[in-house]
């Protein structure tokens, strides 16, 4: 009982992990133009020796913007509420609470990738839309189904 314990604890970290690297590392969109740099842009900035802010953060990416967010922090929290439980609930009561929150979290993390991927070329200018998806765009997708299972890990 305890390794499956440590299993579940271990795969919520990991998805908390997998959520703020996806948030907080600077490659949603990623283009490489020939013989220039290679220009990262996330969220909020478009980067390759400077970073400059991305023109339409503040209007259309805003909702990906606070949906990742929102994620990462319902994430941690039903850790927190997680570890709680743990030590106020009676032995075979389920960790319905800590279920909900991971479950809003995965939601969360479904609703600013598929914005995203919806509606990139509106978030780009039009010298960075010959691009591709980076490594922080795979990881939310990656982030999605584990908190999803996390989730419903936490119901049975």
């Amino acid at each position: 009982m305890l390794i499956i314990l440590f299993l579940i604890i271990l795969f919520h970290v990991i998805a908390v992990a997998l959520l703020l690297a996806a948030t907080i590392y600077n490659a949603w969109w990623v283009v490489s133009p020939a013989g220039r740099d290679v220009i990262y842009t996330d969220l909020w900035y478009s980067c390759n020796s400077t970073c400059i802010p991305v023109e339409n953060s503040h209007s259309t990416s805003a909702d990906v913007q606070a949906a990742m967010i929102l994620a990462t922090i319902l994430c941690c929290v039903s850790f927190f509420v997680f570890i709680l439980q743990l030590f106020r609930l009676k032995q075979g009561e389920r960790f319905v609470f800590t279920a909900i929150i991971q479950l809003l979290a995965s939601l969360c993390v479904m609703i600013a990738a598929s914005v995203y991927t919806a509606e990139k070329d509106s978030f780009h200018i039009p010298s960075l839309q010959s691009g591709s998806y980076g490594a922080s765009f795979i990881l939310a997708w990656v982030a999605f189904p584990m908190t999803l299972i996390s989730g419903l890990v936490y119901l049975v």
